[in-house]
Formats: C-alpha cells, sequence, structure tokens
C-alpha cells in the first residue's frame, strides 16, 4: 500500500511539474507571439536544423561554422531578444505574465474606434493639420511607445485633434493607440529605407510606412503639406483617402481575428508611393 501510494504521489507530481512547464511555454510563445521576435526565432530553428544536417552528412566546414555560431549563441540571444526579456520581466514584476489576454476587438469598440479617428482626421485634413496615428494590431509595439509622452486616455475625436494642434508639446511624432486607448503621444518610428518611395513624401509617410515594415500595426498619415489622408499596411501606402475609403480599410483591418479570413489576406494592397 506504501508502495502504491508513493506511486500515485510521483505521478501526481510528475503531472504538476510538466502542466507547470507546458504552462510557462505558453506564456513565453503568447508573449512574443506576434511580435519580430517570432521571425528571429525561425532563424535560429534554421541554425539549428543545418547544425545537424552537418554533422549527419559529415560537412565538416559547415559543422566547424555552426559550432562557433552555438559558442556565441546565448550571448546573440540575449542581446536580440532584449526589449522581449526586458518586456517579460516588468510584466513579471507587475504581475501580468500570468494574466489572461486577448488581441482582439469587438465590434462595439471598433466601430467606436473609426468613427472618432475618422472625425479627427476629417477635421485636420480640412484645416492641414499634420497627424500621424499608429493603431497596433497582433505585434506588440510597447518600444514605440516608451519612446514617447504616456497618456493611457480613451481615444475620441476631442483629444486627438487637441494632441496634434500645431506648435503644441505633443504635435510632433505619432500617437500609438491600442484597442480604443491612446498608450503614448509624441511618439519615435522607424523610417523606411524603401528606395521607391516618392520623394514628396515626408517623414510622416516614411516613419508610417516603416512601421508598419517592422509590425502588422497600421497607420493613418494627414499632410501638413496638403491635407490628403494616406493609409498604411504591410509596408505599402494608399493616398489620398476620402473618409469614406478611411472608414472601410479601418474596419476592415480591425474586424476580430473570430471573424474569419486574415486581416492581411482580404485587402488586396496596392502600391501608392507616388
Amino acid at each position: 500500500m506504501i508502495s502504491i501510494s508513493m506511486e500515485y504521489g510521483d505521478l501526481l507530481r510528475y503531472a504538476t511539474d510538466i502542466l507547470l512547464v507546458t504552462y510557462v511555454f505558453y506564456k513565453i510563445i503568447m508573449l512574443i507571439r506576434g511580435t519580430r521576435a517570432v521571425q528571429l526565432l525561425k532563424g535560429i530553428m534554421v541554425i539549428v536544423i543545418t547544425w545537424f544536417l552537418s554533422k549527419y552528412f559529415q560537412l565538416t566546414a559547415l559543422h566547424a561554422l555552426m559550432n562557433q555560431a552555438f559558442t556565441f549563441g546565448v550571448l546573440a540571444v540575449v542581446i536580440i531578444f532584449q526589449p522581449e526579456l526586458r518586456r517579460a520581466l516588468e510584466q513579471l514584476g507587475r504581475g501580468k505574465l500570468f494574466s489572461r489576454s486577448s488581441s482582439t476587438q469587438d465590434d462595439e469598440v471598433v466601430t467606436r474606434l473609426v468613427q472618432e479617428v475618422g472625425k479627427s482626421v476629417t477635421y485636420m485634413a480640412k484645416r492641414r493639420i499634420g497627424a500621424l496615428i499608429v493603431i497596433e494590431r497582433e505585434t506588440g509595439l510597447n518600444d514605440y511607445v516608451e519612446t514617447g509622452i504616456g497618456i493611457n486616455g480613451r481615444v475620441s475625436s476631442e483629444l486627438l485633434i487637441n494632441i496634434f494642434i500645431p506648435n503644441t508639446p505633443l504635435h510632433d511624432g505619432a500617437v500609438i493607440m491600442r484597442k480604443d486607448m491612446i498608450m503614448a503621444a509624441a511618439c519615435y518610428l522607424p523610417l523606411s529605407e524603401n528606395n521607391s518611395i516618392s520623394k514628396e513624401l515626408g517623414t510622416r509617410h516614411r516613419a508610417a510606412i516603416g512601421l508598419s515594415e517592422v509590425s502588422d500595426g497600421i497607420a493613418i498619415i494627414v499632410s501638413e503639406e496638403t491635407g490628403q489622408v494616406s493609409f498604411a499596411a504591410h509596408g505599402t501606402m494608399n493616398r489620398n483617402l476620402t473618409e469614406a475609403q478611411l472608414a472601410e480599410m479601418l474596419t476592415e483591418q480591425l474586424q476580430p481575428l473570430s471573424k474569419g479570413k486574415s486581416m492581411g489576406s482580404r485587402w488586396q494592397w496596392r502600391r501608392k508611393h507616388g
């Protein structure tokens, strides 16, 4: 009987251990899902597979090179994943790493966001007030949020317009939104290095395209010179949009993932760099 009870105790301990490890790995995957870290992990997997193949087929030179890659791999991983590691530690300190989260937005949130953004963009376009509004989707944009001034306010057309009024402290830079919350203003974004972008486009447009190249976030730009409204996503840009066209694109991109096809596949982007 003692032996049987010990076996059951061992099984329970092993099962608990496996479940805890599985949950930790699940939360880590959820933390990096949709971020640039996923692409880096794919690159690491290619290196690992190459190492196994070089060893199996006895490719001496290639195997030696892969061994050197593994030698410095740990340090490289720490450097490469520094933003993700810092974010994980911050969330752990705030008790958010093991909390439930959802990246999709329900219809009510999407409808309100589209209305408020549309109203503010229309107002600013008529008065040629330059603006750059970024909406986070699956890819976390915390690295860029941290470069700006924290707002943490619910989105409204009035708040967006006031942020971008010329000569105010927050007007220069991008506003970054998460769902229907304005996370920060005056944020710095990466500029695109695409040589095919029209020379007539300024820093706002290049920043919008650059952000859409490194993440799945979307950006709305109001030109200070012409008042034209542009929309950037997936590394491309549509320019000179009407209010109705902007609302259609926003709704298309912000629909909950559970409703059907992936967000990027339902809209065929046309390159309109000029």
